[in-house]
This record gives structure tokens, sequence and C-alpha cells, in this order.
């Protein structure tokens, strides 16, 4: 594959990578027993309609360390992977038990967020090229009549208000056969999604008001395990070990003594691993609220006793999340360094794989200058650096080595379905 520029991607810049590069020799030697293997897993069990999810590459371990069910950035696709987008849209909704012709995409309400508003405006493109009408209904409170939105790049975006009529909800006069979500619920399910007869696609019980990380970690630990027994390799290596503890309140530092507990037992799980496999970096943990997107609610800690240690400050940053929803559930998670850096001198950087139905149909970088390698990228000041290849990396090359840029991204893809399968187990449990 050509590169499209001189800077293709960022660089691995840790010494530790054997492991690594191990695994990565392992998944190309059995490319053909994983993909009979996800195809015989896909067969089981429905796939999540979209998904995008954060991994984070230490050089000596791979892994997740979110799945979002929601995703809103296919604004920062390549624009090339657009057909691998409109092929896995069209094979999603030809397999459903009742015809859908017709789509209307439920937003957040995001409307001075543009590029919120470009992922709309490419989810919709997506949509109508894949064969479907699309309108975006929009339940911005006070919205009674269409509010045309200008992108600034000479395009603009309709919001059309979202209706309830007896069971069915309507955009306008327009009956949508299936309501795609691209709402992750954080404040909850509102009545007007409750019980009507269209498919609504995540279901509303997979937004972040029910839905926990420590499940969702729960089922990925299950899926990792499987697969490393596959290819007879450590699960460590692609699983972030986790704990998780009862109610919380950051405020007034009820169950701190339960995260303390926690975040000492797991360090010293990690460092028992790092002992394992010459590991010479400090083994820290994430502390994330249980529910929530957007990088709120997350801390680096390296010791219990930071735990009590908190300041106002910090507990006031980890006790309310997206929509000033309160912090009542943590998972205290394995924290991975990711040793992959862009550009001169060198930005921290993680990848990030976006899948439509069992397919990976591209991803970026999200980039950070003023953050460290053992930080929480997701937040103010991040940007994105689209893959920039010319196609998606779906096939490796097994004539280059591992760490050859369509074989890690190869190899990122299949942990990211690991991680979509996880949410398709979990989404059947439910």
């Amino acid at each position: 594959m050509v590169a499209a520029t001189a800077e293709v991607v960022p660089r691995l810049t840790t010494a530790l990578s054997g492991p690594l590069n191990s695994i990565e020799s392992t998944i190309l030697d059995y490319q053909a027993r994983i993909e009979s293997w996800f195809r015989s897993q896909w067969r089981k069990t429905s796939v999540p309609l979209y998904a995008s999810v954060d991994l984070r590459n230490a050089g000596y371990k791979i892994a997740p360390v979110d799945t979002n069910l929601f995703p809103g950035g296919f604004n920062n696709l390549n624009p090339v992977f657009e057909s691998l987008c409109i092929q896995a849209v069209q094979s999603a909704l030809e397999r459903l038990d009742r015809p859908v012709d017709s789509v209307s995409i439920v937003p957040e309400n995001h409307t001075r967020n543009k590029p919120y508003l470009e992922n709309l405006a490419v989810l919709q493109r997506i949509f109508e090229k894949a064969g479907f009408e699309t309108r975006i209904g929009s339940v911005i409170p006070g919205l009674d009549k269409e509010m045309q939105i200008e992108m600034g790049n000479g395009s603009s975006i309709c919001l059309e208000p979202l209706r309830r009529q007896g069971s069915s909800l309507l955009v306008n006069d327009f009956r949508p056969d299936l309501l795609i979500l691209n709402n992750d619920l954080s404040s909850g399910i509102p009545d007007f999604l409750q019980g009507v007869d269209q498919f609504v696609m995540p279901p509303v019980n997979l937004g972040w008001s029910d839905r926990l990380k420590s499940v969702h970690f729960s089922f990925y630990r299950d899926v990792a395990q499987e697969f490393a027994a596959l290819l007879d390799i450590d699960p460590w290596f692609i699983d972030p070990m986790f704990r998780n503890c009862g109610e919380v309140d950051f405020m007034k530092r009820a169950g701190e003594s339960c995260l303390s507990r926690n975040v000492e037992s797991l360090l010293k799980a990690v460092q028992k691993k790092y002992d394992e496999y010459g590991v010479s970096n400090d083994p820290f943990v994430m502390i994330k609220a249980d529910s929530g997107t957007y990088g709120m609610g997350v801390m680096p800690i390296h010791s219990a006793e930071e735990v009590h240690d908190l300041n106002r400050k910090q507990r006031t940053k980890m006790a309310t999340i997206k929509e000033g929803q309160k912090v009542t559930k943590a998972i205290i998670q394995e924290g991975i360094y990711t040793h992959e850096t862009w550009g001169t001198p060198g930005r921290v950087a993680e990848p990030v794989v976006y899948l439509i139905d069992q397919n990976v149909v591209g991803g970026f970088y999200r980039v950070h200058p003023q953050r460290a390698t053992n930080e929480n990228l997701n937040s103010p000041g991040m940007y994105f650096e689209r893959l920039a290849f010319d196609e998606c990396c779906n096939s490796p090359d097994k004539e280059q080595s591992p760490d050859a840029h369509p074989n890690r991204f190869y190899t990122y893809g299949v942990i990211a379905r690991l991680a979509l399968l996880a949410a398709a187990r979990e989404t059947k449990s439910l």
C-alpha cells in the first residue's frame, strides 16, 4: 500500500517491543485461523450497528481501553474509506428481519459543536449512498421547524424536529423504518423512545444511563481468553486487567477505602506481569467513571495513597460526567502506556478504530501535544490525524515485518473486533 504522505503513522518509541512483535507475528501467521474464528463468532451473535474502539500500544502490550457504541467521529475518517462504510451499512441492514428503506439519525443536541455536526453529515451521506432515504430527527428543546446549519466549508446540514405519533416517531411527516441513535443517552432513556414500533439501533438500553464499562470488560476478558487460547499466547498481552467497586461518591469520599484497596491490588498484579516479561516501566492504573464518554471522569493513579490524597479540584473533576450526571460507580483499569508518537518533536498518540457491523471501516490517531504517555489523551487540546493510506488496511502484507504499517493496522483491527465481539455478547445478554 502506498502512503499518501511522508509522515504516515506514529513511531513506536520503546525498545520493549519484543512481546508485541511476537504477538503481531503470531496474528499474521494465523490470519486464516483468526478470520475463520471471527466468522464462526458472528454466526452466533448479532453485531452492534457501529462502534469505535480506543486502543493503547505500549510496545509490550496492545489492548482496548474504551468501546463506544455511539461513535461520533466519522468526520475524522479518511474519505477514501467511505466505500467500505457504504458496503458495511448495506450488509448490516439487509440482514435485518424486516425491510428497511428509510432511516432517521437521532443525534446529540450539539448544535454548536461543528465537528460533531460534520460527523452527522458524513453519517447521513454514508446511509444515503448505501441506498436509504435518510433524515436527521432532532429533539433539541423548542425545535418546531427545520434548522439549517452552515458547516463553514460551503455545505450545510438540516436538523428536523422529531415527534411522537402513537407508537411511531416521525420527522415532520416522514416515518423512518429505522431509528439510528447517535446519542449515548447519558441522562437516561427519554419517554419519546419508549415502546416505539420501529427498529432502534443501537438498542436504547446500551446507552450510558444503563451500560457499565466493568460489564463490557468482563465480556472482553472472556473473549480475550478464548482468542489467546486460539493463538497460544498470554491473554494479558491483549487484555487490560481491572477491578471495580460498588457505590462511590468522590465529593463525600464514600467508597474511598474500596478504591484504595483495589488500586493496590491491581498495581501488584500489573507489577507481577511486568516482572514476568521484563518491563521496566512503573505500573499505574486509571480510575474511571463506570459509565460515560468524552474522556470525562478519568484519572491516572500510581499508588493507593494517591486515592486518599485527592484534593477538592481532583474530586470535583471525578464527581460528574457528561450533562452533569453524578458518578456513582467507578472502574479501576490497568493503565497502558502509549508509546506511539506523531511527528517531530514526537507528540503522544493512540489509535482509534471504527467499525460498522462486523467490518473495520477506518480509523485515526488521537494526538495530544500536552499529555504524557501515561495520561488520558481524550481531553481538551487533542486533535486527530487520519490514517494516511490510499485504502484501509484490512489485509496484512506477510512479506513485510510485523511492525510494517499494513500489518500493525491489521493487528489493530483484530483487537478492535475482539472488543466488538465483547460488545455483541454484552448486547445479547441484556
